[in-house]
């Protein structure tokens, strides 16, 4: 009769590699100086890394900013960073607007494109299919403004590519929730 050998520790057990997930966290602080320090030394301290990051203050009354932040990491590092947030002294609240059914993220993008004759044509054509709006325009080039998920202006920003994309600038995901509540 084999027996397979008992591991005497977790550590000699086979362990599956947690997935990485991409989160969106809308964390409402009060606005006072340092607390994106803070925020952001969280994430520095523990070796997290934030993919985008927004800050606007949203309440002048109560003097309450929102900081909109796009990270990855495996579940449990999420959870745990979400439990840290709330920790800290000016945050108010912490929202994970992935999770939720009515979140909306949004992304606005400034997209610089040099061409001349039938790529300065396709260039437009491609703008028109994506609802990019033409913000400036030059003989030699045009600027779109262009909004929608992370991944669409993924996608325009690499068509205009070959057509002379000259630069991009991106403001970073913005979140909400749909219905009447605030959050």
């Amino acid at each position: 009769m084999s027996r397979e050998p008992i591991p005497a520790s977790a550590y000699d057990m086979d362990h599956e590699e947690e997935a990485e997930e991409r989160r969106t966290l809308a964390v409402l602080v009060d606005n006072e100086p340092g607390v994106l320090g803070r925020v952001v030394g969280l994430f520095s301290a523990r070796g997290y890394n934030i993919e985008s990051l927004t800050v606007a203050e949203v309440d002048r009354d109560k003097h309450r900013s929102r900081i909109t932040i796009v990270t990855t990491g495996t579940a449990h590092m999420l959870e745990q960073i979400e439990a840290q947030l709330l920790r800290l002294v000016p945050v108010a609240s912490v929202i994970d607007i992935t999770k939720s059914k009515r979140g909306i993220e949004r992304e606005l993008a400034l997209v610089k494109v040099a061409g001349t004759g039938d790529k300065r044509v396709e260039a437009l054509r491609i703008g028109e299919i994506f609802r990019a709006h033409v913000i400036d325009t030059t003989n030699e080039s045009f600027i779109f403004e262009v909004t929608g998920t992370s991944e669409k202006i993924d996608q325009f920003s690499e068509l205009m590519d070959p057509l002379g994309l000259v630069e991009v600038s991106r403001t970073g995901v913005l979140s909400i929730k749909r219905g009447k509540e605030a959050g």
